[in-house]
C-alpha cells in the first residue's frame, strides 16, 4: 500500500523515490528536519491536550487568563518534545534551551489566536468548562491516520477541523511558501487526504488549506472531482514505477540534487550498479 508521501515525492523526483522505497536508501538528518520536526510535534500534541484545556474554563476567566492556559501548556509541550529529542539536537550542537527561545513564540502565537476564538465562543453562547467544550466548533482533530483499501492509500491528516457540517483538512508545513497557490507536491498530498476524509467521514469534502507555519500563510485549496481522477491516475504511475525493475532516469531540475541526502549514491555508477545487481539476486 501506498503513502500520500510516496506520491508527492514521485511528483519531486521519481529517481529519488525509488531509491528509498526499492532500495531503502535513506537521508542521513539534517538541522533542518529536526527542528521542523519539533515545532510540528509541539503543535500537535497541544491540541490532542485542547479538550483537557478548554474544560478547565470557568466563567467570569478573561480572555488574558484563557491565553494564558493555552501557554503553559505550550510550554510544557514544547519543552517535553525538545527533550525527547535531545540526542538529535546534540548530533548537530543544537541548544535545546535556544531553540525553545526560537520557537515557543512560533508555536504559541496561533494558539493564543485559538484562545481568542474560544473566549469569544464562550462569551457568546454562554458556555463553560466541560460544556464548552461539548458545543465547541470547530474542534480540531490532530494527527489523524486513515487507511483505504479502496484506494490503496494511507495517510495521516497533519489536522482536521470538524464542523457540524463537516470536515476541513489542514497540512503543516515548515520551509518557503510559493508566491501563488501551494506547491504541487502539497497540492497532492492535500487532495489525497480529502479523498481519505470522504471515505472515512461518508461526506464530501469542499476544501482544505495548507498552513506553512514560517510565513504565517494559510493558503486554501478547492476541491473538485477532476483531482480525484488525478490521484488515482498518479497512484497508478506510482505503483508501476515501484515494481518495475527499471531505475529512472535523473530529475531535469538539477537544483532539487543540490541538498539531496542520497546524491552520492544516486551520481555513482559504480554503488547504482551493485544497488541493481543486489536487488536481480534477490
Amino acid at each position: 500500500m501506498l503513502s500520500v508521501t510516496d506520491l508527492s515525492s514521485f511528483l519531486y523526483c521519481e529517481r529519488k523515490l525509488d531509491l528509498q522505497k526499492v532500495f531503502g536508501l535513506r537521508e542521513p538528518l539534517k538541522p533542518a528536519l529536526v527542528k521542523g520536526s519539533i515545532r510540528h510535534a509541539a503543535h500537535e500534541r497541544v491540541f490532542l491536550l485542547e479538550e483537557g484545556i478548554v474544560s478547565s474554563l470557568s466563567e467570569g476567566m478573561t480572555s488574558e487568563e484563557i491565553s494564558s492556559a493555552y501557554q503553559s501548556n505550550c510550554e510544557a509541550v514544547l519543552q517535553k518534545v525538545i527533550s525527547e529529542n535531545e540526542q538529535r539536537l546534540n548530533l548537530f550542537g543544537l541548544s535545546g534551551k535556544q531553540l525553545f527561545q526560537d520557537t515557543f513564540p512560533l508555536v504559541f502565537e496561533e494558539f493564543n489566536e485559538r484562545a481568542g476564538y474560544v473566549y469569544h465562543f464562550g462569551q457568546k453562547h454562554n458556555v463553560w468548562g466541560s460544556l464548552l467544550w461539548k458545543q465547541l466548533t470547530p474542534k480540531i482533530i490532530a494527527e489523524l491516520k486513515i487507511v483505504s483499501e479502496k484506494l490503496g492509500l494511507t495517510g495521516i491528516v497533519d489536522r482536521v477541523e470538524a464542523y457540524e457540517t463537516g470536515y476541513v483538512p489542514i497540512e503543516l508545513k515548515t520551509g518557503k511558501s510559493p508566491r501563488d497557490g501551494v506547491w504541487p507536491g502539497h497540492r497532492i498530498q492535500l487532495t489525497c487526504y480529502a479523498l481519505l476524509l470522504e471515505e472515512h467521514f461518508k461526506k464530501g469534502i469542499k476544501e482544505g488549506f495548507v498552513y506553512y507555519l514560517d510565513h504565517k500563510e494559510k493558503k486554501q485549496l478547492a476541491f473538485n472531482p477532476f483531482m480525484r481522477l488525478e490521484v488515482e491516475e498518479l497512484i497508478n504511475k506510482v505503483s508501476l514505477l515501484l515494481s518495475s525493475l527499471k531505475v529512472p532516469d535523473f530529475t531535469l531540475h538539477k537544483n532539487k540534487c543540490i541538498s539531496c541526502g542520497i546524491r552520492e549514491t544516486c551520481y555513482s555508477e559504480q554503488k547504482m550498479r551493485e544497488l541493481v545487481t543486489g536487488r536481480a539476486k534477490n
